[in-house]
């Protein structure tokens, strides 16, 4: 492998993956290499590599007993690939950012902010904020920068923001947040390249992968998501509940159930999983819907929420522009779109049923009212664009006198 003159790192953590990817920084950003470490703390983790020249996967073997581990690999390897020294630039997706309405450059204070709230988000604050550490250890001159999920959704109003408990908690910071924020940006940008117009319109944007919600957008602002105060809330998800009755959590706790074991039960064992009782993996639930009641049942209330979800959104926007699809679901299943679809006959919604199942970029009828989109979404060239930004500034203000 070569090695070019500069680099961004993109890193994106979680409690048990991490995934990177690497860009040059010439005249026009472009990925030199992505890949992944999966399985972390699992016997047999897995590092694989992909080159944008070479399409076929790298399998690496690492020992990866634990998220340091498997971010020390990452760094051997890049190091052994001569890749770190032309490194000026990391940037980090961070689920929860809240009140950041735009990307910054991570110092101290901003640590330290991100410690206060790791209880809002245990299942990816505490890796991310780890990795920006190791990080910074290891590049103590190289900036990094922080790209919220939270900060498409700063724009919302407060009456879509506020939970109706007591207002205290509202001034502690319990309120809606909502998340994916870097997807959307991603989805807005392509839309304004496709029809700036249809852009500046009334546009609900579905990112549907393991992780699933919607947002509500007019004239390039959100007015209102289905994620809430964690990623857990909205719609049903691959392992997560999405909304519960906060009754349920009372009953559960009644039963028994500690805050440790509730957090586990809505997040990993719960959404499609824990309804079908067989995998949380839509393409497996769709190969075996019609042998299986259970798991047909899954995927008519996975459409059903996402369905009712569209319908308000179109109440809160006045009317619907534009629908979007993306995420792995949404990109990648044209039955599922197809369902969602079929209940909005009286919106005008009409899709091609060809296009639809190519998954081209429209998939609606030239006489749809509304112009249905699939955007497959590209966090990693947005977290990449903002980090060249800031480095840019950054060094431009050191030069000036």
């Amino acid at each position: 492998m070569k090695s070019v003159k500069q680099h961004i790192l993109i890193i994106n953590g979680g409690s048990s993956s991490i995934k990177f990817a690497l860009y040059n920084t010439n005249k026009k950003l472009k990925n030199i290499i992505s890949g992944q470490i999966s399985r972390i703390g699992l016997d047999n983790p897995e590092f694989t590599v992909t080159e944008r020249l070479n399409p076929d996967q790298n399998q690496i073997k690492i020992k990866a007993t634990n998220f340091k581990e498997a971010a020390e690999s990452l760094m051997e390897w890049l190091q052994e690939q001569k890749y770190v020294e032309g490194i000026v630039g990391i940037g980090h997706r961070i689920v929860h950012g809240m009140e950041h309405a735009l990307p910054k450059i991570i110092d101290d204070n901003l640590l330290q902010e991100l410690h206060k709230i790791m209880e809002y988000d245990p299942d990816h604050l505490p890796a991310e904020i780890e990795m920006i550490a190791l990080f910074k250890k290891q590049f103590p001159q190289v900036i990094q920068v922080a790209c919220f999920d939270t900060s498409f959704h700063a724009t919302m109003p407060k009456y879509a923001r506020m939970f109706a408990i007591p207002k205290k908690y509202y001034t502690e910071g319990v309120k809606r947040y909502g998340f994916h924020g870097i997807s959307y940006s991603y989805q807005m940008k392509e839309l304004k390249k496709q029809n700036r117009a249809e852009a500046n319109g009334k546009v609900i944007l579905a990112h549907l992968g393991n992780g699933a919600s919607l947002a509500a957008v007019k004239k390039g602002k959100c007015l209102d998501t289905s994620m809430g105060f964690t990623p857990t809330g909205g719609v049903v998800m691959s392992t997560r509940s999405g909304d519960l009755d906060p009754g349920v959590a009372w009953y559960l706790m009644q039963k028994g159930l500690d805050a440790k074991e509730f957090n586990e039960l809505i997040n990993h064992q719960s959404g499609l999983l824990g309804i079908s009782g067989y995998s949380s993996n839509m393409q497996d639930l769709l190969e075996h819907e019609k042998s299986n009641k259970d798991v047909a049942l899954t995927i008519e209330i996975f459409c059903y929420q996402i369905r009712k979800t569209i319908g308000a959104y179109t109440a809160t926007l006045g009317g619907l522009n534009v629908l979007v699809f993306s995420g792995g679901i949404g990109e990648n299943a044209p039955s599922i779109r197809k369902r969602i679809c079929e209940g909005f006959n009286y919106l005008g919604i009409e899709l091609d049923a060809r296009k639809n199942r190519k998954s081209e970029k429209i998939i609606s009828t030239k006489n749809s009212k509304v112009k249905v989109y699939v955007i497959p979404t590209d966090e990693e060239i947005m977290i990449a664009t903002v980090t060249k930004k800031l480095h840019d500034k950054s060094q431009k203000s050191n030069l000036s006198p």
